[in-house]
This record gives C-alpha cells, sequence and structure tokens, in this order.
C-alpha cells in the first residue's frame, strides 16, 4: 500500500545537498539553513522560501537535490498557500509522484488497469470490508490522484474534459473514504485516509502547481517541449 514516505527517507545528506543548492543562490540563506539543520529544525528549512527557489532550479534546470525534495518542497508550499498545514499529507502528496516514477511502478496498481470504471470493478473485487481491499482502495485512490494533479492534460485529453478531473479527484476522495472505514476496525491508517479524503482537490493541485516547475502546464504539448528545452540551454 502505497503510504508517506518522504520523511521515512530523507537523510541528512539529502539536506546538505538542499543547503548547497540554496547558497548558489544566496550564500547567507544557505548559511542559516546549515544552522536550523544544526538545530534539528529541519521543518524551518523545508518550508523556507530560499528552499522552494532553490529546488526550482535555474534556468529550467531541476536542482540537484534527490527526487523526494524536487517534489517535497514544492507541495509542501502548495499546500500551505491552500491553508493546509498538514505535514502527513504533504508527504503523502510528495510520495504518489515518487512512487510513480516509473511505468512498472503504475502498472502494479490494480493489475495494470487504468480508468475509473476499472479501477472501481477492481475494487469491489477485493473481499468486502478486508484490509485488503481497504489497502487496494486507497492504492487506486493515490493513482487517481497522480493521474489527475501530475497529468491532467492526459485526463482531460482522454474523456470529457474538466469535468473527467472532478471525477477523479471525487473518486480518490471516495476510496480513500473506504479505506478509513475499513482501517478503522482493522488496524491504524484511518485518521489519514480521512484527511486526505477531505483535502483530496487540495492534494490535487498542490501536485499539479508543483509539477509546472518541471515538466510545464502541457506535458505533451510541443510549445512545452521547446520551452523545457530551451530552459535547459540557459
Amino acid at each position: 500500500m502505497i503510504t508517506p514516505l518522504i520523511h521515512r527517507v530523507l537523510t541528512r545528506e539529502d539536506l546538505a545537498r538542499l543547503v548547497a543548492e540554496i547558497g548558489r543562490l544566496d550564500q547567507g540563506e544557505a548559511r542559516a539553513a546549515e544552522q536550523a539543520v544544526q538545530a534539528g529544525e529541519v521543518d524551518a528549512v523545508l518550508d523556507s522560501p530560499a528552499a522552494l527557489e532553490a529546488v526550482r532550479g535555474r534556468g529550467g534546470a531541476p536542482a540537484a537535490v534527490p527526487l523526494t525534495l524536487l517534489w517535497y518542497v514544492p507541495v509542501r508550499a502548495a499546500l500551505r498557500a491552500r491553508g493546509v498545514a498538514d505535514l502527513e499529507l504533504a508527504d503523502y502528496a510528495a510520495t504518489l509522484p515518487v512512487v510513480f516514477a516509473t511505468w512498472r511502478a503504475v502498472r502494479t496498481v490494480a493489475r495494470g488497469e487504468t480508468g475509473l470504471d476499472v479501477w472501481s470493478r477492481y475494487v469491489a473485487s477485493l473481499p468486502d470490508g478486508t484490509v485488503a481491499q481497504a489497502e487496494g482502495a486507497a492504492d487506486v485512490a493515490a493513482l487517481a490522484l497522480w493521474w489527475a494533479g501530475c497529468f491532467p492534460e492526459r485526463v482531460t485529453r482522454r474523456a470529457a474534459g474538466r469535468g473527467m478531473l472532478r471525477a477523479y479527484v471525487t473518486f480518490a476522495a471516495q476510496a480513500l473514504a473506504l479505506s478509513a472505514r475499513i482501517f478503522s476496525t482493522h488496524g491504524p491508517g484511518a485518521p489519514l485516509w480521512t484527511r486526505a479524503a477531505d483535502e483530496a482537490e487540495a492534494l490535487r493541485a498542490a501536485l499539479a502547481e508543483a509539477r509546472r516547475d518541471y515538466l510545464g502546464r502541457d506535458v505533451h504539448s510541443p510549445e512545452s517541449r521547446l520551452d523545457r528545452f530551451l530552459g535547459r540551454l540557459n
């Protein structure tokens, strides 16, 4: 089951690379960030405007930091701007593009099938009210949020425009709520999935905003590809 992983895998070396990238822009900010890390105030560094500017890179090229931080810092910022200060939700949202960084990983969910109908049938095919169904529902919810947040133009082009984006978010919220109900009697995890269901649209919007830093507004258009290419020449 896909659960928040950023904080679990974050290392001192990762933070050192982030501080180094901050230093490329502002040595004073880098010194302050290093002092904060040494004092254990990691969240203050991750939430700083300097960190956000640093991970966005220069000239269209992402910063030389781990993929986890490339997503986590801007997703945190985007959620805060929407009034969502829940760090576990930010961790969860940023985990999605990290987990689904390869098509092989995408195809491990719901037997490799994609689409609201097949995801619904997949969840319904699992033993009702079991941990297996809760985990399956959480995973297809994660996939729906990833598609709608990171590749919204693919969702809208393949189906009924922006209405399909809302349908993906609604499906994700319902699947997360189902997971929360089952886990409330079968084990831990219910509070996170309840909060994720309530903030599903904010999670999608944060992913959409963060991905523009790396992929552009329309990933697959010729204009977007050209913009990314020219940006890397600067």
